[in-house]
């Protein structure tokens, strides 16, 4: 053959090879992560007969969605990437987040004590304790929930007034609602501002979670996923005392990726919401093989999964353990697991990444079942993503 004649040809099948490769391998590896995920998530929304899950996924970067059955029983519409889901204690890390971008602006420290920004509380055994305890499930012992009779602000405070700790702060880790709930109600107070518009107004709206709320809004009401008891009733959270701080954000899998791609990086952010998040990560306290962050759980990676499904165990989160504290702080690591269950009566969520691998998960449901089954999903996942064959070369910022 002519070498003149051939010399286009050849040229042409390299610009198609070069331009046709990325784009056949994107697809071809989210095929083969949504092969993945199925395996992973089917047999437990058949197990316990869960309605709809979504689930989100961070690989290499890039981002995938994921969407599984419907939003209610008995014909309810199908799980979109626009359908709201309760996240329960995952709030708690956004709640964490703007408490370091109040310190970040100048408003509080850690380091201060409660009774600073709530004059109420000065000259009670709560006005002395630390911001970082309330952060951290250390200021001396909480029950799991806010009590029953604690109905409004006023007595509200008139409950932490009168509070008496268990423990000396930081000597021990009680995972309860009413310290993360004022650790939310006090960085508002610094704020001069209400909990749910600085969330939406500093966190939100920056990092580009455009479907994320407190207050669910009423257009937006018809793509709130119902949920459902573990006796299979439905139901809905319902607003309480620190409820908002505590266990109150509703959002979507592709919101809660986004979050996640800002907690590794991969999300252009002002340098003072990015200085907030990478204070989140700081470990203060162990407690096993798990590392309190500020809300936040990290573990060394790879995790073992005895160590994660103990972690995220009742065992951990329900009586009062001794924790042994890090000081000074441990600094914000890569090349670790960094996770976050959330539950409601009616909905189950569960979060983790690995900063180093630029690889995340989030998974949701409508309906709750135990945190055991969700960590075995994801440990199940990032050994697949990890044994695929998938690189992490560096990406820019998206």
């Amino acid at each position: 053959m002519n070498l003149k004649l051939l010399a286009p040809m050849i040229a042409a099948a390299v610009v198609f090879a070069t331009t046709a490769s990325p784009v056949g391998a994107a697809e071809n590896q989210r095929d083969n992560v949504e092969v993945w995920v199925n395996d992973a998530v089917r047999p437990v929304m058949s197990q316990y007969d869960i309605p709809g899950m979504a689930v989100g996924v961070v690989l290499d970067g890039k981002s995938y969605i994921f969407n599984y059955g419907r939003m209610a029983k008995d014909g309810g519409k199908p799980i979109t990437d626009k359908t709201l889901f309760e996240i329960g204690s995952i709030s708690k890390t956004l709640t964490a987040t703007l408490a370091t971008y109040a310190q970040a602006n100048g408003d509080l420290a850690l380091t201060d004590p409660a009774g600073k920004y709530v004059p109420a509380l000065q000259g009670s055994p709560f006005g002395d304790v630390e911001i970082l305890h309330l952060a951290t499930h250390t200021p001396g012992g909480f029950p799991l929930q806010v009590p029953d009779n604690v109905t409004n602000e006023r007595q509200m405070l008139k409950y932490f007034k009168e509070w008496q700790p268990a423990y000396l702060p930081g000597t021990h880790r009680t995972y309860a609602n009413p310290s993360i709930g004022m650790l939310g109600y006090i960085t508002a107070h610094s704020m001069k501002g209400d909990f749910p518009t600085l969330v939406e107004q500093k966190l939100f709206r920056p990092m580009g979670m455009a479907n994320s709320y407190i207050n669910v809004p009423s257009d937006r009401m018809a793509d709130y996923a119902q949920g459902y008891t573990k006796a299979g009733k439905p139901v809905r959270m319902s607003n309480a005392v620190l409820s908002s701080e505590a266990y109150g954000v509703r959002t979507t899998a592709a919101d809660l990726v986004q979050f996640l791609k800002a907690n590794m990086k991969l999300v252009p952010l002002d340098e003072k919401l990015a200085r907030a998040i990478r204070d989140t990560h700081a470990g203060y306290f162990r407690v096993g093989e798990m590392t309190q962050d500020l809300v936040w759980e990290q573990f060394d990676y790879p995790a073992a999964l005895p160590a994660l499904l103990e972690g995220n165990s009742q065992r951990t989160s329900r009586p009062a353990l001794p924790v042994k504290r890090i000081s000074p702080p441990m600094s914000p690591r890569q090349d670790v697991l960094i996770n976050k269950t959330g539950s409601t009566n009616g909905f189950g969520a569960y979060v983790a990444f690995v900063p180093e691998k630029r690889m995340g998960i989030v998974i949701l449901a409508n309906r709750f079942y135990p945190n055991e089954d969700r960590v075995k999903i994801v440990h199940q996942l990032f050994a697949r993503f990890e044994s695929g064959g998938v690189g992490h070369e560096p990406a820019p910022v998206e």
